[in-house]
Order: structure tokens, then C-alpha cells, then sequence
């Protein structure tokens, strides 16, 4: 069974816009998804990236227009200045973690429910409640919102080192277990091609 190493951010935009589609690929050539959710601000600075609020004008001027366009593209309601962003990523990903560890829910569904939530619901993800929410939408329960923060940090700050080393240095990233990798939800379908033997 081909696998594929997921990472991705829960307040990234550009995971938001790619959607469930990772899922129905993975589904389509029997693979297996190892979802790895990690600090991409801090990925930035370990792999020579620039957070947005830091970049020159021009880059995000571009930014911007790119987003609006590919929310439009793949008819996803899309807020460009939402009002939890940015906020801190680290509950939500300790609640992905706890989620993945325990099992019986949809990790595809959390993983969307959470950048969707901030990208196009107006919540703030490090909210208990919201992320409660999203547990429960996703089909786990809701108490993992308060477990294993301690395993949770601690795989959190592996997945970031794993994805450096991976070569990943955005997000989505998508590495597959022959060492093809990804970069971007615009990439999806070059995932697909790979895993069918046609690139």
C-alpha cells in the first residue's frame, strides 16, 4: 500500500482550499495518509520561508489575489481578511493529534472542519468550543480537545523536525513513500498522476 506524509497547518489558507480532495485521491489508489500537523511559521523559518505579514508588498498583493482566485476556481466560500487570522494553531493541532491517536472519526474531515472554520466560518480555532466543535463534526469526541497535551507538544515539535527533513517546506506538502513530494493543494492532481505510474 502506497503512503502518503501530509504536512499541513491547521490556519493555512492554501490547506483549506485543497479541500477533501488529498482524501479522494489517497482513496482512489488505496494509499494510506500519515497526517502530520505542524508550525508553519516556524517551517518558514527553518527551511528559508517568509511569513506573509513579512513578505514585500508585491508578494503579497499576489498572495492575495492568488487565493481569491483559487477559492473561486474550486466554488469554496472564502474570507481573504479573516477575523481569527492569524491565531494559534497549537490547540487545534494537539486536538488533531489526540484525534489521530485515538481513532474512530475522520481525520480528513477534522483536518478541513479546522482551516475551514477559520477561512470561511469566521471562528477562531483556538477556541475550546470551536474546537470542540470540530471534533464532533468530524465524528470524535469532543473531550480529546483536552487530552494529551503533553504527547500532543511533543509530536507537534516532531512532526516540524520530520518535515525539514522530509524537504517540505510549506504548506500542503505531500510527500509520497518513494520520495516524490508536493508543494501546494495546486498540486493535487500532479499527486494523483504519481500515484498512478504517470509521472
Amino acid at each position: 500500500m502506497a503512503k502518503i506524509t501530509y504536512y499541513f497547518s491547521t490556519i493555512s489558507p492554501y490547506t483549506y482550499l485543497a479541500g477533501t480532495r488529498l482524501e479522494e485521491i489517497a482513496a482512489k489508489h488505496g494509499a494510506e495518509i500519515d497526517y502530520k500537523p505542524l508550525d508553519i511559521i516556524a517551517l518558514f523559518g527553518r527551511t528559508g520561508g517568509t511569513p506573509p505579514k513579512d513578505r514585500h508588498v508585491s508578494r503579497q498583493d499576489y498572495r492575495a489575489q492568488e487565493l481569491v482566485r483559487q477559492a473561486q476556481k474550486l466554488g469554496m466560500a472564502f474570507n481573504l481578511k479573516p477575523a481569527h487570522w492569524p491565531t494559534n494553531m497549537a490547540p487545534s493541532s494537539y486536538a488533531f493529534i489526540a484525534a489521530q491517536n485515538a481513532g474512530g472519526g475522520d481525520l480528513g474531515a477534522l483536518a478541513h472542519g479546522f482551516t475551514r472554520a477559520c477561512w470561511s466560518e469566521e471562528r477562531d480555532i483556538a477556541q475550546d468550543d470551536v474546537i470542540r466543535e470540530c471534533l464532533i463534526a468530524a465524528g470524535f469526541d469532543p473531550s480529546l480537545a483536552d487530552s494529551g497535551l503533553l504527547v500532543g507538544a511533543e509530536t507537534y515539535a516532531r512532526n516540524l523536525d520530520e518535515a525539514v527533513e522530509a524537504g517540505a517546506f510549506g504548506a500542503p506538502f505531500y510527500v509520497t513513500d518513494d520520495g516524490a513530494r508536493f508543494w501546494g493543494q495546486d498540486r493535487l492532481d500532479d499527486l494523483d498522476l504519481h500515484l498512478a505510474g504517470k509521472l
